[in-house]
């Protein structure tokens, strides 16, 4: 039985999304590298932001337009982890794998939705 979506609660890319914000969050509540850790949040928070902005536009194209700007922002989190990883500023773990299943996830579904563009 699949399921319906009707609301962008129910899309896999956005619950996943606002996990690995939350993840990001609690790690980050202790660090004290203010500049580094609240540009980690930002591009966290960017990611469900704008799929769930670009999903209650109500426009494939816009979906779209939203969509490639999430993916950019998981790009820019993953860039951010690598240096954080890099300069010992917290235990990464597998956040940054997390961010490339992400990034993966969403192209499919920007692959998904191109198809429904009318040529």
């Amino acid at each position: 039985m699949s399921r319906s979506i009707e609301k962008f609660e129910d899309l896999l890319i956005w619950q996943n999304s606002v996990d690995l914000a939350v993840q990001l969050y609690k790690k980050l509540q202790n660090c004290r590298d203010f500049g580094l850790r609240d540009q980690i949040q930002r591009s966290a928070v960017s990611i469900p932001s704008n799929i769930s902005e670009g999903f209650d536009r109500n426009s494939n194209k816009e979906f779209l337009r939203f969509l490639r700007i999430a993916k950019g922002s998981c790009a820019e989190l993953r860039t951010q982890l690598i240096i954080a990883e890099k300069i010992n500023l917290f235990d990464v773990g597998n956040l940054t794998e997390e961010t490339l299943k992400l990034s993966a996830m969403i192209q499919k579904m920007i692959s998904y939705r191109e198809t429904l563009i009318i040529k």
